[in-house]
């Protein structure tokens, strides 16, 4: 929760930095925002490459447990398309590359903000903090109406870091190793996807 509020935080004032033109507008260059995102996968690597231990449960696992990630990716990708069946501003595509963000807001709104301009990158940020916010929140909820697997899928990529204390204190200790590898599986798919419907 704590980190959530955080990253809004900065969202906010970010957004009062722009709006009150605290930082000169040629401080930005046009491929600032992919000098980020070349900086972010490679700690996101690095991050996943030192956990040794992380590494030593993945080679164990029964591959049966990628059904998760998979049903994750399915059914998001299914809803935002039904959504985007709704929108007049955006199309079904674009509406399911904000879906396909699955909780990682930096990473998918960079890349969403390159294809399809700030407005579009702007929900793609604001819907993917909210499914974090959600998925921190409404755990106990999600565990009584659907399952111990259903926290770990609305936290999507989230699984992996941010979410996993409360995954683990509500769906169990048993769940860590799904939760973790949920996170890694959704989080590779994010560039793939993400840039697949923007190029629709």
């Amino acid at each position: 929760m704590k980190g959530s509020l955080i990253i809004i935080g900065f969202f906010i004032v970010g957004v009062l930095v722009g709006v009150w033109k605290l930082i000169p507008e040629d401080f930005f260059s046009d491929h600032i925002s992919s000098y980020v995102l070349y900086v972010l996968m490679f700690l996101v690597g690095l991050s996943i490459g030192y956990d040794k231990e992380l590494m030593q449960a993945l080679r164990r696992t029964n591959l049966r447990i990628l059904w998760v990630p998979f049903a994750t990716i399915i059914g998001t990708l299914g809803g935002t398309a039904l959504v985007g069946v709704f929108l007049e501003d955006w199309t079904v595509f674009e509406s399911m590359a904000v879906g396909a963000g699955f909780g990682y807001y930096s990473l998918s709104s960079i890349f969403i903000t390159e294809y399809k301009g700030a407005s579009l990158g702007t929900i793609a940020l604001m819907s993917n903090i909210i499914r974090e916010i959600i998925a921190l929140l409404a755990t106990p909820l999600l565990l009584k109406w659907f399952g111990r697997l259903a926290p770990i899928s609305v936290a999507g990529a989230t699984s992996m870091d941010t979410a996993l204390p409360i995954i683990t204190q509500f769906s169990g200790r048993d769940y860590v190793l799904i939760a973790i590898t949920h996170g890694i599986v959704v989080d590779l798919s994010v560039p793939f996807l993400v840039t697949f419907f923007c190029s629709i």
